[in-house]
């Protein structure tokens, strides 16, 4: 009975084999002769037997049936965790889907095919991932000035927990944040050590040594190299660069000082070309801003001991031939002093100058300095006076044509046919336009140097005498000169009145013709352009015109006759009658029309 309960289970191939072997079995019991009792309890056992070992196989399919799930659930597992851990994570996953139509092999076949593809997807991610993570740890690490990288980074340690696209991503925006921050540091740290190497270079400093005290990776030769490029490193090279700018400026600023003291003692030494042409490098530095001074070796040490040496030689120099540089300083001054109409200071006059020297009293050095004071003193002063001395000069000149006017005026022959009477005929015409402006220069002269007295709060002089009362007196010469052609005329009217009332009571007398003998000289001559120019004619303060104070009245340099003016006229002036042609000419001076020329016979 349990043979045919399990026949159905088996195969018909099966279950022929069985009965054939059952009758077997049956006929050598028989020829034996077991009992028919022998025989069921024989069979019994093997029934037993037979079903012992079926429940064995039940018992050992049933434990491989729970492997078998344990391991689809284990692949399962695991491929959700790949899944999860690669961040591909579906609704609708096929396992769960074919999990009714397909056996348990089928099942974990399924899954771990699908299972060993995504772990071989994770290893090519944990390779990109090591990879990635290896370079952000090595710039973080030059970042930070360290070997390792310490960093909340650091806290992935390729764990596995996420390789997900969306991670990769973040970590390579992470790593081109920090590629970008290491090429924007590397430029910076090399253009902080080429501005490095252009100050040493300047300096005469050495540069190896430099830039070894802050990091000695940056002064590697060969660009595959890595340097330092962390905060540290860019702090200490910015500290260089600045230290290194104000050692530049404080050479730049003593050689600027020791070359300008060169200077002044090769002017004061009147130094050659050949003792200058050495010291050419220091001259042409100094033409240059500090900032344009990239020519290496231009603010060394020694190119600034050199020019001090020069100058403590030439200072020593210098000692022996004080007195004759103190002369020439004062020569100088009184230069300056004349050009510029200014009394220089008598305190410093040559001949006290060289009494103090040989007394031994006074240093040359103290002198020295004196004298240069005062030069500086006269050159501000000249300076100051510049405009008002520019309106003097106009002043002066517009009176030198008052003059040549005069004098032309009183040339007789001044409408004769002649060579370069057209030229003189229009300097006469410009001279008058000129003449006609006399009064406003005077008064806005005037006004001019009140106003520079009131802001520099002393008086403007003229060699050693006021400029205004230079001018009040020329004023009032002019005005008197006026007053005087105006009774000359008047005088000539009453003249001219008496003679023709004489005449017609009396008649008229034949005047004597006038020899060639007693013919009046013309004073000109004729220039080098052929005009006529009638040489100036000196008047006595006596004459019946008085001269007119200029500042060159006051000027012995310029006029020798007013040599001893030095100080203002205060008596009158006396006139006596003038003579007819001068009356003449003083009529010409006022502005009225010039005789016209002798119409040819």
């Amino acid at each position: 009975m349990m043979l045919a309960f399990g026949s159905p289970c088996s195969s018909i191939h099966t279950s022929s084999s069985y009965n054939a072997l059952l009758k077997e079995l049956q006929k050598i019991w028989t020829e034996i002769g077991e009992s028919q009792a022998d025989k069921d309890r024989m069979l019994l056992e093997l029934e037993q037997e037979c079903l012992e070992i079926y429940r064995r196989k039940v018992d050992e399919a049933a434990t491989a049936k729970v492997h078998l799930h344990q391991s689809v659930a284990a692949k399962e597992a695991e491929l959700a965790m790949l899944m999860a851990t690669l961040g591909e994570i579906h609704v609708n996953s096929p396992i769960q889907s074919e999990r009714k139509a397909r056996s348990l092999k089928d099942q974990w076949s399924s899954v771990a095919a699908i299972v060993e593809d995504l772990t071989l997807k994770k290893q090519e991610l944990m390779k990109q991932f090591s990879d990635i993570k290896a370079q952000i740890e090595k710039i973080t690490g030059e970042i930070s000035g360290h070997g390792h990288f310490v960093n909340a980074i650091n806290a992935l340690t390729l764990d596995e927990q996420d390789l997900s696209q969306r991670k990769l991503t973040e970590y390579q925006t992470n790593l081109q944040a920090l590629q970008k921050e290491k090429s924007e540091r590397l430029q910076k740290v090399l253009d902080y050590v080429n501005e490095v190497h252009s100050l040493c270079a300047v300096l005469g400093l050495d540069f190896t040594k430099t830039v070894n005290d802050v990091h000695p990776s940056l002064n590697v030769t060969n660009m595959e190299q890595s340097r330092n490029i962390s905060d540290s490193t860019l702090e200490g090279l910015n500290q260089v660069i600045m230290r290194l700018k104000t050692e530049k400026k404080f050479r730049y600023q003593k050689l600027k000082d020791v070359a300008g003291s060169l200077f002044d003692l090769w002017n004061l030494m009147d130094a050659t070309k050949e003792e200058k042409i050495k010291f050419l490098r220091i001259t042409s530095i100094l033409d240059l801003t500090e900032s344009a001074i990239v020519e290496p070796g231009s603010l060394s040490m020694e190119i600034i001991e050199q020019a001090s040496a020069e100058v403590e030689r030439l200072t020593k120099l210098k000692a022996s031939r004080m007195k004759e540089l103190v002369m020439k300083k004062r020569s100088e001054l009184e230069y300056i002093c004349c050009k510029n109409h200014i009394q220089p200071d008598s305190s410093t006059a040559a001949d006290k100058t060289n009494a103090m020297i040989d007394s031994g009293l006074v240093s040359p050095c103290e002198l020295l300095t004196n004298i240069e004071a005062q030069i500086e003193k006269a050159k501000n002063e000249a300076l100051s006076r510049k405009e008002i001395m520019d309106r003097i000069y106009r002043w002066l000149s517009a009176c030198d044509e008052e003059n040549w006017l005069e004098n032309y005026n009183r040339d007789e022959n001044r409408y004769s046919a002649g060579r370069g009477t057209h030229i003189n005929l229009k300097r006469a015409e410009r001279a008058r336009i000129t003449i006609n402006k006399i009064p406003a220069m005077v008064d806005n002269l005037i006004s001019k140097t009140l106003a520079w007295e009131d802001e520099q709060k002393k008086l403007f002089l003229y060699d050693g005498v006021r400029l205004v009362s230079i001018l009040e007196e020329y004023k009032l010469t002019r005005l008197q000169k006026e007053q005087e052609k105006k009774r000359a005329r008047d005088q000539k009217k009453l003249h001219d009145m008496l003679l023709a009332e004489k005449e017609a009571m009396y008649g008229s007398k034949p005047s004597p013709r006038r020899s060639n003998g007693f013919r009046k000289t013309n004073d000109y001559h004729v220039n080098g352009n052929g005009s006529v120019t009638p040489s100036p004619r000196r008047m006595s303060l006596g004459s019946a015109t008085p001269e007119l104070s200029t500042p060159r009245s006051y000027s012995g340099r310029q006029n020798t006759y007013f040599k001893e003016m030095r100080r203002l006229s205060t008596a009158p002036l006396n006139f006596v009658a003038i003579a007819k042609e001068d009356t003449m000419s003083f009529s010409s001076v006022c502005g009225s029309e010039p005789e016209s020329p002798p119409q040819n016979q």
